[in-house]
This record gives structure tokens, C-alpha cells and sequence, in this order.
């Protein structure tokens, strides 16, 4: 399931889907940044003056930070309560284990 956090000027989604932010089906992000902390802030405010998140490439406005913020924490609890995502987090572990020994 997916939430639409907004859409772009070219008409490209950004949602949050599973623990993540699509742009136009692709991952954009796994974690907002707040623009207070961005190494790139002053540009843009220059250009989003009223951004206070980057989502990737994508800034966000209050009202769509506080929509991507509340989907990404009930997939984060989504994540940490279903048995079969507990399950696939697993074996998603064990293979890159298995790729790079030494990830430990």
C-alpha cells in the first residue's frame, strides 16, 4: 500500500511505499532530511523557500512533510509487527550475508 505524499510539477508521484519515498515508481529516499541540515539549504530556500524536508532530490512543505513522516512511521511499525516482514527482513539479511562474509 502506498501513500501519496505529493506530485511533481511533471506530474511524477512521491509516495512512501513500504519503508521508503518513490518518485515516480523508483526510490527516491529512505529518510527525510530536515533542510535545517542540509549541506545544500541555502539553494533550496532559494528555490523552495517554504521547504522544511528533502525527500532525495524532492523538498517538502509542512503539511507533506507531516504526511510522509506519519506513512514512514506506521510501515516502520508495520515492519517491526508483521510476522512475514519480520520473516522477508530476515532473509534479506541472510542473503547479503551470504554475498559479503564479512558484513558482520
Amino acid at each position: 500500500m502506498s501513500v501519496l505524499v505529493k506530485t511533481t510539477l511533471d506530474g511524477r508521484k512521491l509516495e512512501v511505499f513500504d519503508q521508503g519515498l518513490t518518485l515516480g515508481g523508483v526510490l527516491e529516499a529512505r529518510e527525510l532530511v530536515a533542510v535545517a541540515e542540509h549541506p545544500n539549504r541555502a539553494k533550496i530556500l532559494e528555490v523552495a523557500p517554504d521547504a522544511i524536508y528533502m525527500a532525495g532530490r524532492v523538498p517538502l512543505n509542512a503539511t507533506e512533510a507531516e504526511i510522509a513522516l506519519k506513512a514512514l512511521e506506521e510501515a516502520e511499525a508495520r515492519h517491526l509487527t508483521d510476522p512475514r516482514l519480520i520473516e522477508e527482513r530476515f532473509r534479506r539479511l541472510a542473503w547479503k550475508r551470504q554475498r559479503d562474509p564479512g558484513l558482520d
